[in-house]
């Protein structure tokens, strides 16, 4: 497996822990629609939750959010319609971007970017 593919999957099991602790209910990891994909999908205060994790080892090219653009954003939009058509019930949606950044021999840095839109 790839370097990269391992990081992202230790930031994805990474951001399940942060944001279990910080109250959110996690519905699905890696939930998956034709070409679209959405990292985490969770519940907290009766909003469901679409979340983007970026994680990066270094910050030679930025900060993780910073890889996030726009078309990355209309996938999750994209993503979080076939969901909601699946399951209408939900009311109030919001899509959020967790960066996380794993320094040598620095504690892992939470960075949580709420109700991201166009």
């Amino acid at each position: 497996m790839a370097q990269h593919n391992q990081t992202g999957m230790k930031g994805e099991l990474l951001a399940v822990a942060y944001l279990t602790e910080k109250g959110y209910g996690i519905l699905h990891q890696n939930w998956r629609h034709a070409h679209w994909e959405v990292d985490i999908i969770a519940e907290k205060d009766s909003i469901l939750h679409f979340f983007e994790i970026k994680t990066r080892l270094t910050k030679k090219f930025g900060h993780p959010e910073d890889a996030v653009d726009n078309r990355k954003i209309q996938n999750l939009i994209n993503a979080a319609e076939e969901y909601l058509y699946q399951q209408p019930q939900w009311n109030r949606i919001q899509f959020n971007i967790l960066a996380i950044t794993m320094l040598k021999d620095q504690h892992t840095e939470f960075f949580l970017i709420e109700d991201v839109y166009l």
